[in-house]
């Protein structure tokens, strides 16, 4: 695997960055693709000069960007995305533009380019009205969102892609994924980021409901080892499936808080004492999330290292030492 070449789209993303430097690091050729619509040239500057690297300016809407981007490459680790519940209520043309079409271009690419395995990023948000927990894969409800169901078509569409053109898939259904490199700033910034950033400005955070909502809230490096052992398997019951990616657990909203407050306040003892305020409950949210990762463990042998808090403490401290100036 090591002489492989893996084009990782979206790249210059939270998750994409982390994956290029994870496995720049393993000694894998590593092809980025990105458009930096959502992604930042800062996440991949400390490898921007590194010979097994190489970025591409492009867009997954445009199709020769696509197969320019697949060209000698054995393995695809498919980030792009246009991300945010909200985001696709807003504007649910250009989240089905980038989710939808730019993932066909991909698949399409990747297939004529005879890539020997597809690995996505799919969404927990799948799982829509479905109120069992834990969340199992072979269960899923109707989407609650344009976003979720643009990330049920991937599914579909991967599956279509396996069983019509032997194309290997694996979807990687991500549960609130948070950690370094994660952008705390904008419209539609993931809660974990933006409650730190208002935190260490002594900013009180508002949570959206009554605080009971419950996440399976997971550390980026899971993520990491999950992409792995999609990429690596070769187990064939693992492959032309979905995985919840996940720690297993979950915690409410307040429970976030009370625990970004606890370890912020080592650095700041003042931010222990912020208040929380309450805001109304935001569309399309799910209010309670739970994955089962038996399967994941079953087949794929996932062992995930980070619970919350463990992340959580690793994710501050990297806030703390990088943003606390912005």
């Amino acid at each position: 695997m090591k002489e492989k070449t893996i084009l990782i789209t979206g790249g210059a993303g939270f998750i994409g960055s982390n994956l290029c430097e994870y496995f720049l690091s393993k000694k894998y050729k590593v092809i980025c693709l990105d458009n930096f619509a959502t992604g930042y040239r800062h996440n991949v500057k400390d490898f921007i000069n590194n010979a097994d690297f190489h970025l591409i300016e492009g867009d997954i809407r445009n199709l020769v960007d696509c197969q320019r981007a697949v060209q000698g490459v054995d393995y695809v680790l498919h980030q792009a995305a246009l991300g945010s519940v909200p985001r696709s209520i807003n504007d649910p043309i250009t989240t089905n533009d980038v989710n939808v079409s730019g993932f066909l271009n991909m698949l399409v690419a990747s297939r004529d380019a005879k890539v020997k395995r597809f690995v996505y990023a799919a969404s927990s948000s799948t799982y829509g009205d479905s109120v069992g927990l834990p969340k199992v894969e072979e269960v899923i409800g109707k989407p609650l969102s344009p976003y979720a169901i643009t990330k049920y078509v991937n599914e579909l569409y991967a599956d279509i892609f396996s069983r019509t053109y032997g194309l290997e898939t694996i979807g990687l259904r991500y549960f609130n994924v948070f950690g370094r490199k994660q952008d705390p700033n904008g419209a539609y910034a993931a809660v974990i980021p933006k409650f730190v950033m208002q935190l260490m400005q002594l900013e009180s955070p508002i949570i959206n409901g009554d605080g009971n909502f419950s996440r399976d809230f997971t550390y980026i490096d899971n993520v990491i080892q999950m992409n792995e052992l999609a990429l690596t398997t070769q187990n064939p019951a693992a492959i032309n499936t979905v995985y919840n990616t996940a720690y297993g657990d979950r915690n409410t909203l307040t429970n976030l808080v009370d625990y970004l407050k606890e370890f912020l306040a080592e650095y700041d003892p003042k931010i222990g004492d912020i208040t929380v305020e309450y805001g109304p409950n935001r569309a399309g949210d799910i209010p309670h999330s739970l994955a089962s990762i038996d399967k994941a463990k079953e087949l794929l042998g996932y062992d995930p290292k980070f619970s919350m808090q463990e992340g959580l403490k690793e994710a501050v401290h990297w806030y703390w030492e990088n943003l606390r100036e912005e």
